[in-house]
């Protein structure tokens, strides 16, 4: 999930080499071993718009994070397919009190940060050590003095009058050439996508422990109506983790 390293190799006892891999195929056909890049490769393809893929991690009572941090439900195979997903993707997709409480910095995959504030700490590493300008996403009434600053350190994209519009936010990232959206949350901004009607795929990863307390749902926000069905397109299993994927069942 959002913040997390970048997965290390995991010694093999057999061959005595590192590789990446552990993860077993479940549906829609067993297989053992299987490459996290080859199982999601098939992409989303969606017409007229950028396909958007959701990633997120959840304990299996259903929270998000542990001390405010999704990095406390993660582990090596999590890292895995988190790898595996950024490197398929034109561009990820956050909110920006995500960025702040992953603590995100510089990527090798373009990163667009919601923010309708526009309270982001512009001399942070992830916007002065990054070696592609990020995006911040916002809306047209935003700080004028603060879109200015963001303008020096990142290419601001406008969508919506008042508030971020994130169906138009996902047309004008196509408009810049990128096909494949990875989203990364928080919950807030997935119930947005999910509201717009540009949420294509979730790609849930179940971590296996116990957390209670209040942390939030994987999407907050009012309710869609009506619920989209979802179909499970796949699963997978690595080191006690179920990694599920799901897509829209009417093909949208």
């Amino acid at each position: 999930m959002p913040g997390r390293r970048p997965p290390r190799a995991v010694p093999d006892p057999e061959s005595g080499r590192g590789r990446l891999g552990g993860v077993r195929q479940l549906l829609p056909e067993p297989a053992d071993p299987v490459e996290p890049l080859d199982v999601y490769r098939d992409l989303p393809v969606v017409a007229g718009r950028p396909a958007v893929r959701l990633n997120m991690i959840a304990s299996v009572d259903g929270a998000t994070a542990v001390d405010g941090r999704s990095g406390g439900l993660g582990g090596p195979a999590d890292r895995r397919v988190f790898a595996a997903l950024r490197s398929l993707a034109d561009v990820v997709l956050v909110a920006a009190g995500t960025v702040r409480t992953e603590r995100y910095g510089p990527a090798p995959v373009p990163i667009a940060v919601v923010s309708g504030s526009l309270q982001l700490d512009w001399d942070a590493p992830f916007f002065a050590a990054a070696d592609r300008r990020p995006l911040i996403v916002t809306h047209r009434r935003a700080p004028a003095a603060d879109a200015m600053r963001a303008s020096k350190v990142a290419d601001v994209v406008v969508a919506g009058e008042s508030r971020v519009d994130l169906g138009r936010a996902v047309e004008l990232l196509g408009e810049r050439g990128f096909r494949h959206v990875l989203a990364e949350g928080g919950p807030s901004l997935n119930g947005a996508l999910a509201g717009a009607g540009v949420l294509d795929e979730l790609c849930l990863t179940v971590a296996p422990v116990l957390v209670s307390g209040e942390a939030k749902r994987i999407v907050s926000g009012p309710p869609v109506a009506p619920p989209p069905r979802l179909a499970l397109h796949s699963i997978c299993e690595d080191g006690g983790y179920l990694f599920l994927r799901y897509r829209r069942a009417d093909g949208r």
